[in-house]
């Protein structure tokens, strides 16, 4: 661990102690400029106000957050070339994460760092289903260094900061709480969802997409990845980034576990349809054909109205997986993404007409949407 580090873990560690007391890259138009070399801006420490423990983190953490601008993205509303923006952070000596999506089809990624230092960047590597990207910079100021993911769970109540470049303006942080856990974000129109993601009132805008969401001691919690009203954001955890950046820098890319199979959380209008004795499982409503499911899970054969909903009648009805109890869609979608890799045989407990009984499925690789 290199000194600035542990200089900055002592400063967090003070500015911790006193708080116990107490989607969206946006498009522009494209400016062509991109000039690497020395730190043209410090940050002015003298006649300063007397701040809080926040304006500590802050200072400490600033540093190691960039700006990325992403160039020959197309406008959705004009068609014309324009400019794509977010945030990121640095993830080692070498390497930036942001989010895929702030990266889009773009054909190149500039960032600049808060002391003004730009810097080109070479795509490593993208994963589409979880939002995230990593790019190696050419150029990383003496000041900046890596951030941590954390290794431990968030909990609703915990303080956390949001870091980065809200509508283009550098240097922001907002303050809130962890606000939800283990949400399961879906995507408008898309046939997948996110998996383990954090929820906060952190305030959260285009463009500090790609940005850390840290705790008190300065550690990454999550990659934001969505927000802009309602004092509710959303960010990737960093258990699922800890799995799937190192694989982006390695290799370029990550394999997702597939099942492939539609599902719908066991209510109680599902157990009462399917006369069920208890509301927890997930039944699967779906199979497609030739994945790791075919064959194996059998899906809903029709649907009842029920208060005016449509409910799946008949399909299986997965209770546990390797003796792990799978109450709900998001328990199911956070032990996949966090528990098991393509290839691995689970042991399926699931409830089919009636009875229960236990099958072995091997899971596959989530095909590639690209």
């Amino acid at each position: 661990m290199n000194d600035s580090r542990l200089d900055r873990r002592s400063l967090l560690a003070a500015a911790g102690a006193g708080l116990a007391g107490a989607v969206a890259g946006c498009a522009e138009p494209r400016a062509d400029s991109s000039i690497e070399g020395d730190s043209s801006y410090s940050i002015d420490r003298g006649n300063l106000a007397e701040g809080s423990a926040f304006t500590e983190l802050y200072n400490a953490l600033i540093e190691s957050v960039t700006q990325v601008r992403v160039f020959g993205v197309e406008d959705p509303n004009t068609g014309n070339e324009g400019r794509g923006q977010g945030s990121g952070f640095l993830y080692d000596d070498r390497h930036v994460v942001t989010n895929d999506h702030v990266i889009a089809d773009g054909e190149a990624a500039d960032l600049q760092y808060i002391t003004g230092d730009w810097t080109s960047t070479t795509l490593v590597g993208r994963d589409y289903y979880s939002d995230l990207a990593v790019l190696e910079v050419d150029h990383v100021p003496e000041q900046a260094t890596p951030l941590s993911l954390t290794d431990r769970r968030p909990v609703v109540g915990q303080q956390v900061a949001a870091i980065g470049n809200p509508y283009g303006l550098e240097g922001s942080m907002s303050a809130g709480i962890v606000s939800g856990v283990d949400r399961t974000l879906d995507l408008p129109q898309r046939r997948f969802s996110y998996p383990n993601v954090i929820q906060t009132d952190a305030a959260v805008n285009p463009g500090n997409s790609g940005g850390p969401l840290v705790d008190l001691e300065g550690t990454v919690v999550g990659v934001i990845n969505s927000g802009g009203g309602d004092n509710i954001g959303f960010a990737i955890s960093a258990a699922l980034a800890d799995r799937v950046v190192p694989a982006l820098v390695d290799t370029g890319s990550y394999d997702h576990s597939y099942m492939g199979i539609g599902l719908r959380t066991v209510d109680r209008l599902v157990a009462e349809a399917n006369d069920l004795e208890t509301a927890t499982g997930v039944l699967v409503t779906d199979v497609v054909g030739g994945s790791a499911a075919a064959g194996v899970l059998r899906p809903s054969t029709r649907t009842v109205q029920r208060r005016g909903e449509s409910i799946p009648v008949g399909g299986d009805v997965i209770l546990e997986f390797d003796g792990r109890s799978i109450p709900d869609r998001h328990a199911l979608s956070t032990y996949l993404a966090l528990e098991t890799s393509p290839g691995d045989t689970l042991s399926v407990r699931l409830r089919r007409n009636s009875r229960t009984l236990t099958t072995d499925l091997t899971l596959g690789t989530r095909p590639s949407i690209r």
